[in-house]
């Protein structure tokens, strides 16, 4: 410590899925304030600072009241936000993915009293990763051995230079890793993707794909991975020696992995792109070692489908209303029950599903009443009915989060959190009990 100010190092970033854990806070003792942060990408930093008491920040528990927000007590607005969901026929519980674990452990106890539907942001995301797996398997290891072993780097349907600003400077081209002295010298870094992305001008090759055909060409890339010619000049868009050569640099590499992202997940195809991607990533083990990781986005959406899985077996998309969980995605998927208005309340945790979904769910989620725990102003904040304020996970609170080759890393606390936030976890418990209160249990 020096002078008045506090200096946190060792800390993890609580924004994306790489959970980055070098850097290092100020924090003004005075008054609570993050003033710099060392070595965060421009991302990461930005949340920091907007931890910050701010205009757009919530301090205290508010109610919605003939249009405009009243400030309450914390025994009001729980009582109010339990009153919501015990009376609800059919509850949603939705986010999850920017909060820690025991507050997910949590939320899956309040579905299972409420007999809600649990849903977390992979059914947006990474849901058709999950089906794929569990369809399949995954030939996968951790971000470490990448950085010191990779020497063929292709990414797929993702971006890294801007939703993982430090992937490629921490585990994947630039680092240098044990046996990849040079960095990037000592790598070959491929981009598949339709677009001429940033990440795709860093590349050595840009295979430039046509939309939604990607699940073409994995197959043909298969297929010339076993001797088969293909009487075609070009497929997907990519002529056929383009193909050739990225698979003959697949069979050359010594470690290759393959990073995919939502451009693969939520494109034509789906699941069954992950599933060809992944049997390519099987087979290529033939000829030399490759493994396949997904760039997960939110920093803890990989600890959620942890989470979700220890406690119901199922990962997302889970629906309590027979007294236990069932797991259908499309059937229970927060955005399809939505597209059916099927939901009369909702809690939301940790996201902002009115920013992303598609409009008419969106319609159908804020036609009735809904609960958000949610720290700042967004387009799902300022819709609710009730606004449970809680501390930032990560910033103003400890919890554990799994990144997004599921390592589990232990977030520290910097600052306290302002005004009178709660943890989620602790405002979880408080509905947990009112709503257990409320029916008598």
């Amino acid at each position: 410590m020096v002078g008045k100010i506090r200096t946190v190092t060792d800390v993890i970033c609580p924004f994306c899925g790489t959970l980055c854990d070098d850097l290092e806070v100020d924090i003004d003792l005075k008054d609570e304030k993050v003033i710099e942060v060392r070595n965060g990408c421009q991302i990461g930093t930005k949340k920091y600072f907007a931890s910050n008491p701010s205009e757009h920040r919530y301090d205290k528990p508010l109610i919605k009241d003939n249009g405009s927000y009243k400030e309450v007590s914390w025994d009001e607005a729980i009582d109010k936000a339990a009153d919501i969901l015990v009376k609800a026929k059919r509850p949603l519980l939705y986010g999850f993915s920017s909060t820690e674990c025991d507050a997910q452990g949590k939320g899956v106890e309040l579905a299972e009293i409420l007999g809600a539907v649990l849903d977390n942001t992979a059914s947006v995301c990474h849901g058709p990763s999950l089906l794929a797996i569990q369809d399949v398997g995954a030939p996968t290891s951790t971000l470490g051995e990448y950085k010191n072993r990779a020497d063929l780097i292709i990414f797929w349907g993702s971006n890294p230079v801007h939703a993982h600003p430090r992937h490629l400077g921490r585990y994947s081209d630039f680092v240098r890793g044990y046996f990849r002295k040079d960095g990037t010298g000592d790598r070959t870094l491929v981009v598949v993707d339709p677009r001429n992305t940033h990440t795709a001008q860093l590349a050595d090759i840009h295979v430039q794909v046509n939309p939604n055909e990607d699940y073409e060409l994995i197959n043909a890339i298969r297929a010339i991975l076993r001797g088969v010619e293909l009487d075609q000049d070009e497929i997907s868009g990519v002529p056929m020696d383009k193909i050739k050569e990225l698979v003959e640099t697949m069979k050359n590499c010594n470690f290759g992995v393959l990073f995919f992202g939502m451009g693969l997940t939520q494109s034509l195809s789906h699941h069954r792109n992950i599933d060809s991607a992944i049997c390519l990533v099987r087979e290529l083990n033939d000829h030399t070692k490759f493994l396949l990781t997904p760039m997960r986005g939110h920093y803890n959406v990989a600890g959620a489908n942890q989470v979700f899985s220890w406690q119901t077996g199922y990962s997302y998309s889970i629906d309590f209303s027979k007294g236990y969980p069932r797991y259908n995605p499309g059937e229970f998927s927060s955005v399809d029950v939505l597209m059916r208005d099927e939901i009369d309340a909702s809690l939301i945790v940790a996201s902002d599903p009115a920013s992303n979904f598609p409009a008419a769910s969106v319609k159908n989620l804020f036609k009735h009443p809904m609960i958000t725990l949610e720290p700042h102003h967004t387009p799902t904040s300022v819709n609710s009915d009730i606004i449970l304020p809680p501390a930032i996970a990560g910033i103003e609170c400890e919890g554990t989060a799994y990144r997004m080759d599921s390592v589990p890393l232990r977030l520290r606390k910097v600052k306290e959190a302002p005004g009178e936030c709660l943890t989620d976890k602790e405002i979880l418990e408080k509905l947990i009990e009112a709503v257990k209160t409320k029916k008598g249990e």
